[in-house]
């Protein structure tokens, strides 16, 4: 197996080990506070607003909301501690539905059940105790993500009612869609229909007082799944201007409805060919038959294991162009390949052995997006795969800014068993090893099976949330 980060006790243990495997992170030898002048202290602009720090929270996605779709007491706690994270940057906290059925499970914030008043709810969560913490909100920007779940979407217990953009060559059969159904293709006329429904969800946000909206166009769902729509006919579909016409539509409307607001896109920047579980091992679908692989985006059609990022730079461009403020990177689906985009030591209880150090994945994202910096380098850019790093993330991260690797480091698992982890680093305190989240999956794990996701592991307070805490040791023990 891998070595665990936790064994290295020096960052030149750590180069070592980097060096061995082949990937070259940045790295900065010692951790700067905010008072030596650390690169993740500086400001940033993004469209009229600035963000006071180089930290990002990422948004994710709760399984505690009400059963109609509003927030509860659990989930604004999550919010709560996103506040006090000390990160200037929320990128969306919560991914939110933008209609019920879109839903990714039966228990995720609905835009409609929320409306205006549940969305202040939600900001509220996050500023006050920001404001309370460091001061002031002036340089906080918090986003709204907003979502629809596509071929993922479970809105009911009774399972997976999927809506897609087309039909995959793999992952129709290992989702339970019918590759004979076409009712459960959206329409063009649907597609027309729903652009409505996220410009309605953004006027709530506008209302609420969010200075930003995510459209979120990753880990497969259905915006990333219409960029990869090769085989759909139609408006949306075919060439590379059919595939990205429903986001861009998307974001030119809302910039119609919510001209103060500014507009954001979580963007899966490559993928690969579906991958599964395989006796004690993961490894990719078998390619024979799947060549010309033409269902991914950022994948090399005919070697569906390498990233092609020819068009999404191309992407990149456009939403410059069409006045997107930042762009927050991401790689992969968490149901089809969970080691791209989430690098862990422990996979999740539907998911399989890391297939490769989870350091090689880390430096993969990384330097996808280094690459993406340098091609589009007037686009503000968020980065992911940072939590791994453990305790060396403050050390990459600083190196990552400063070479310009990236713009604005995000974290998501981190900030739910470690949520001042921004605010220490920064402060330069000594980092609670206790906290440091080590990828147990568990908040991952847990919502796979029905239950709230949190670090039971870790969070005090999930680790005394039953049933839900003994149910999520009995699962990971019958997984092994």
């Amino acid at each position: 197996m891998y070595p665990r980060i936790a064994r290295f006790r020096e960052v030149s243990a750590f180069q070592t080990h980097l060096e061995s495997i082949a990937a070259p992170l940045p790295l900065d030898a010692v951790s700067l506070s905010a008072a030596e002048g650390s690169p993740l202290a500086a400001p940033i602009t993004l469209g009229d607003r600035t963000a006071g720090n180089r930290f990002a929270i990422h948004p994710m996605e709760g399984w505690d909301a009400s059963e109609s779709g509003e927030p509860t007491e659990i989930l604004l706690r999550r919010w709560h501690n996103f506040g006090v994270s000390g990160a200037k940057l929320i990128w969306g906290g919560e991914a939110v539905a933008v209609v019920p059925e879109a839903r990714a499970n039966p228990r995720q914030l609905v835009a409609g059940a929320c409306g205006q008043e549940g969305f202040a709810k939600l900001l509220a969560a996050a500023k006050e105790p920001h404001r309370d913490a460091y001061g002031t909100t002036d340089d906080l920007i918090v986003a709204l993500q907003l979502t629809h779940s596509g071929r993922f979407s479970q809105p009911t217990r009774a399972g997976r009612s999927s809506r897609i953009a087309f039909h995959h060559p793999v992952l129709d059969a290992r989702h339970g869609v019918d590759p004979a159904d076409e009712a459960c293709v959206l329409s063009d006329r649907e597609v027309d229909q729903l652009i409505e429904r996220y410009v309605e969800a953004a006027r709530n946000a506008d209302a609420a007082g969010f200075d930003m909206v995510d459209i979120k166009s990753c880990h497969g769902y259905l915006i990333n799944e219409f960029l990869a729509a090769r085989r759909r006919s139609g408006r949306y579909g075919g060439d590379f201007a059919g595939r990205s016409r429903l986001l861009l539509s998307i974001i030119e409307r809302i910039h119609e409805a919510c001209p103060r607001l500014l507009i954001g896109v979580r963007l899966s920047l490559f993928d690969t060919i579906p991958w599964r579980h395989v006796g004690d091992a993961g490894e990719p679908w078998p390619l024979e038959g799947a060549v010309p692989y033409d269902a991914g985006f950022g994948v090399d059609l005919e070697n569906p294991l390498e990233m092609d990022l020819a068009e999404p730079i191309r992407l990149l461009q456009l939403l410059h162009e069409r006045g997107v403020a930042a762009v927050n990177l991401s790689a992969g689906c968490p149901y089809a390949t969970p080691h791209l985009l989430r690098p862990a030591y422990f996979p999740p209880s539907d998911g399989y052995p890391p297939p490769e150090d989870p350091l090689i994945g880390v430096w993969r994202q990384l330097d996808a997006a280094r690459q993406a910096k340098a091609a589009v380098p007037e686009l503000p850019l968020v980065g992911s795969g940072y939590t791994y790093l453990q305790e060396f993330l403050p050390h990459v991260a600083q190196a990552a800014v400063r070479e310009g690797w990236i713009d604005i480091v995000g974290i998501g698992r981190l900030v739910l068993s470690y949520p001042t982890f921004p605010a220490d680093v920064l402060a330069g305190s000594t980092l609670r090893r206790g906290g440091i989240c080590r990828t147990f999956s568990d908040c991952t794990t847990a919502p796979r099976n029905g239950l709230r996701s949190g670090c039971y592991p870790l969070d005090a307070f999930y680790k005394r949330l039953e049933p839900e805490a003994s149910q999520v040791k009995a699962i990971k023990q019958a997984t092994g």
